[in-house]
């Protein structure tokens, strides 16, 4: 009796604990066993390589294949962050922990029960600018999205001078005749990773949506605009960032890439590869930045912003946008002589047609027009990234301004304190709903996470951020000048740029394409 009253609860309980994937996962280089996630339905492998450690002779090359492994590897902790200077506020030379040029793993979170579910998946390329940041930063964790019904991957890429060095010997030895982008080379290896092994993991590998926010927003748009990305996702979200960066400019090209590398080299006291090659990782990692994406030739063969232009892009549906009070986080005080003095430094003879639209006649008014000034230019800049999509007739774009104000932080004031209010990034906690911090988050701030990553994973799963429950989301279209969603309290459709900021920012974009 008693067995078989145990029996009966075993099959009730077996039918009420959701079926999770049966380990071990094989990809194509091995196979690995997870851990639970805090929810028992979620599984998560943390720290599976993509491609082979990018070190000693590997330093500036295309990521290469990884080694086939034995047995089963256990993926359930996160691979080393790829080398980056200390965070803000560490003590003097001091290191984040953890990082190493052997970086490029990748983690993935999955409450599929088996791998045929073909559920959507999203691929994040962390923020950074290039020079920091990683998969496993907490705020990414991938357990709430990969509940809502998508597989979450989260990557590392090789970052400043491990990533973007040029040098004329690296273009001299490259078979491409070009250097730099291997940032981008690793982003796009991680997709292909993404293509060949998903469905072990119960994802659809033709249903890809790239997103990410800032640097890894523009890298994204970068992807758009390479041919050696093509085919490698279907859906695609920024988050302020294009191909520009966080205002208007030019892709660099190779020939200024070069100059950046040669002062690298200086700096080294490394003249040949070898040295280069064989120089500390650390020192390496103080003798400068190296800058972003350059033309280089192959990964990216022109400017971008020509590529899209010319309707050459990667044609996959789009949405993107940017926050209200992006400038927050970036700009420091400022004065009226002082942001006179950068317009006119910057714009030229266009300047006054920018001071007419940011007045500074006190400081305090140049304060406001400084932060209105950033919020707008890369307003217009992930507008003109929708726009340029929109263009080929095939895919559609989604354009959105986030206005929604998270909490100050415990101890900060409500305003006016660096990275306040609906300030660079904000969105990316609400997406993930990773609400986390010492801030007073309340009902409505878990409404509005709630409706954003319902927006995304719609967008993941259909190309199309609507849904169920949701206000509609009109596509972008160039004709209307209600052309944006407000994602703030709550969602509302509502104007874009005025006329004037429209085409001044316009203006200056054409000056630099010419």
């Amino acid at each position: 009796m008693r067995a078989a009253w145990f029996l009966a609860s075993m099959f009730a309980v077996a039918h009420i604990l959701p079926a999770a994937i049966q380990e071990p996962v094989h990809v194509n280089t091995g196979s690995v066993s997870g851990t639970a996630g805090s929810s028992p339905e979620v599984r998560v492998y943390r720290g599976i390589p993509y491609a082979a450690p990018p070190v000693g002779k590997l330093r500036w090359r295309a990521p290469q294949p990884v080694a086939h492994w034995e047995g089963v590897r256990a993926a359930d902790r996160f691979g080393a962050m790829c080398m980056q200077p200390a965070f803000r506020g560490a003590p003097a030379g001091a290191n984040p922990p953890n990082t190493s040029e052997d970086c490029l793993f990748l983690n993935v979170w999955t409450a599929a029960k088996a791998p045929g579910d073909k559920r959507p998946v999203m691929v994040w390329i962390h923020p950074g600018g290039y020079t920091t940041g990683s998969g496993s930063t907490p705020g990414f964790d991938g357990e709430a999205l990969a509940k809502k019904g998508v597989v979450l991957v989260t990557i590392n890429y090789r970052l400043g001078a491990f990533g973007f060095f040029s040098h004329p010997e690296l273009t001299k030895e490259s078979d491409r005749r070009g250097s730099g982008n291997y940032a981008l080379m690793d982003q796009a290896a991680a997709l292909q990773w993404v293509q060949a092994n998903i469905a072990g993991f119960g994802g659809d590998p033709h249903r890809v949506t790239v997103f990410g926010d800032s640097a890894g927003s523009s890298s994204i748009a970068n992807l758009m605009g390479s041919p050696q990305a093509k085919g490698l996702f279907q859906r695609a979200i920024g988050e302020s960032g294009a191909w520009m960066g966080l205002s208007i400019g030019r892709t660099r090209t190779l020939a200024e890439a070069e100059q950046d590398g040669l002062k690298i080299a200086g700096a080294l006291h490394a003249p040949t590869l070898e040295e280069l090659r064989a120089a500390p990782a650390a020192e390496l990692l103080k003798a400068g930045r190296a800058g972003g994406p350059v033309i280089d030739g192959w990964f990216i063969p022109e400017d971008v912003g020509a590529a899209f232009a010319e309707g050459k892009q990667n044609d996959v549906p789009l949405l993107d946008g940017s926050n209200q009070d992006e400038g927050t986080f970036f700009l420091q005080p400022t004065t009226a002589e002082k942001f006179m003095e950068r317009a006119h430094s910057r714009f030229g003879d266009q300047a006054d047609a920018f001071l007419k639209l940011y007045a500074a006649g006190s400081d305090e008014e140049a304060n406001t027009s400084q932060l209105a000034a950033f919020r707008d230019e890369l307003a217009f800049v992930m507008r003109t990234w929708a726009r340029a999509q929109t263009k080929t007739g095939h895919s559609k774009a989604y354009l959105y301004y986030f206005t929604h104000q998270p909490p100050a932080p415990v101890g900060a004031s409500a305003s006016g304190a660096r990275g306040t209010g609906a300030t660079h990034g904000a969105e990316a906690q609400y997406i993930f709903q990773n609400l986390l911090g010492p801030r007073s988050w309340t009902d409505l701030d878990h409404q509005v996470s709630d409706m954003l990553s319902s927006y995304w994973v719609n967008f993941a799963a259909n190309g199309d951020p609507n849904g169920k429950g949701l206000t509609k989301w009109p596509a972008y279209d160039d004709r209307k000048s209600a052309g944006r969603m407000i994602l703030g309290d709550q969602a509302e459709v509502g104007p874009s740029l005025n006329p004037d900021q429209l085409a001044f920012f316009e203006a200056v974009y054409e000056k630099t394409r010419r």
